[in-house]
């Protein structure tokens, strides 16, 4: 689901102390950091799903600035949400990240997510944040189409994600429909266009995909020519491009735009748990993450996701997220577990 193999040897390890742990925090005292107790004293059990060594970046960027432990406890989008909400009030997360939303509203909608502090949700244009105020944009990353260049023109190109339904798209194209950024795409489409009109695209879908594990796989089968594109994330692409090109010198992406279904920008989300210990300590997180300091992160690092908090452009090399075109969705809104029912209804799952 990530570049973590490619991206380890470039990361640039800070003096901060981060504990990676498989299980929860063992400090069960009452947060005080920042009201008069000491910060070296609390430890923040957070739930990861994002990239482990983004996320690790950030984790420890805040313990240099607050002194402030963080433990991180890694897993997958829907693994660690279900985890969670059959944890219940006695989880010992103190903070929920992920790659894509769906995984925010099934924590949500089990009632068990605390309000985001104002002073956070303000440092996130809404368009990047649910309705609800209960969870927070942190990343983005826009949906494309990967195509090889000795195959297709862009005379050839799909003018919508809605096209590969089409016959004539048999076989050409991949995807990776078990993993949870194709599920968060196929969720848009169902908010978008209704889940007649996505059921019958799935059918088709069925028939006309090839289907791969990982977008990395989809991205090398079009370098390959073994397909002629394929639907992934932007920075798989940009990750490759930055570095040795391999996996993606005979491609080139193709942005839908026009508020199409394939012009989905994902958000990554953070969410403070009710049942947190370190409350205070948890919103202090969510709000360094969101800040200046936690957005130049994906700025400058070497993760490829969009800033979408405190004006922090995106890296010179993505296509800024206003030239997008993406469609106007309310994350809050997207259902996963639907997404997954129709998706094994018709047999791709």
């Amino acid at each position: 689901m990530t570049l973590r193999s490619q991206r380890v040897a470039m990361l640039v390890p800070l003096v901060a102390t981060v504990l990676l742990v498989a299980g929860c925090s063992s400090d069960s005292s009452s947060d005080k950091a920042g009201a008069g107790g000491s910060a070296g004293n609390t430890t923040l059990t957070v739930y990861n799903a994002q990239h482990e060594e983004l996320t690790k970046e950030w984790a420890e960027a805040f313990t240099k600035e607050s002194g402030i432990k963080v433990a991180l406890r890694n897993g997958d989008d829907s693994e660690m949400a279900n985890q969670i909400k059959q944890e219940g009030g006695a989880s010992p997360a103190d903070v929920f990240l992920t790659e894509n939303s769906p995984a925010m509203t099934i924590v949500e909608n089990a009632g068990l997510f605390t309000d985001v502090d104002k002073a956070t949700l303000q440092q996130v244009p809404e368009q990047y944040q649910p309705s609800t105020g209960k969870w927070v944009g942190i990343a983005a990353r826009s949906t494309v189409f990967v195509y090889n260049t000795t195959k297709l023109t862009e005379a050839q190109l799909p003018t919508s994600l809605m096209d590969l339904a089409d016959p004539q798209w048999k076989g050409r194209w991949g995807a990776s429909p078990a993993g949870a950024d194709f599920q968060a795409i196929v969720s848009a489409m169902l908010d978008l266009k209704g889940a007649d009109a996505t059921q019958a695209w799935l059918n088709a879908m069925k028939t006309n995909v090839k289907p791969y594990k990982g977008n990395s796989a989809v991205m090398k089968a079009v370098n390959a020519g073994q397909i002629e594109g394929g639907v992934i994330y932007h920075y798989y692409w940009a990750g490759d491009q930055a570095e040795t090109k391999e996996n993606s010198k005979n491609t080139k992406l193709h942005y839908f735009g026009n508020q199409d279904p394939g012009a989905f920008v994902s958000l990554s989300g953070g969410g403070v748990l009710k049942s947190s210990k370190h409350a205070e300590a948890a919103q202090r997180f969510l709000k360094f993450v969101t800040g200046k300091a936690g957005q130049q992160i994906l700025q400058t690092g070497t993760s490829f996701e969009y800033p979408v908090g405190s004006d922090v452009a995106a890296n010179a090399a993505l296509k800024p997220l206003a030239e997008l075109g993406e469609p106007d969705i309310d994350e809050a809104k997207l259902n996963g577990p639907e997404v997954v029912e129709m998706m094994t209804k018709a047999g791709i799952l």
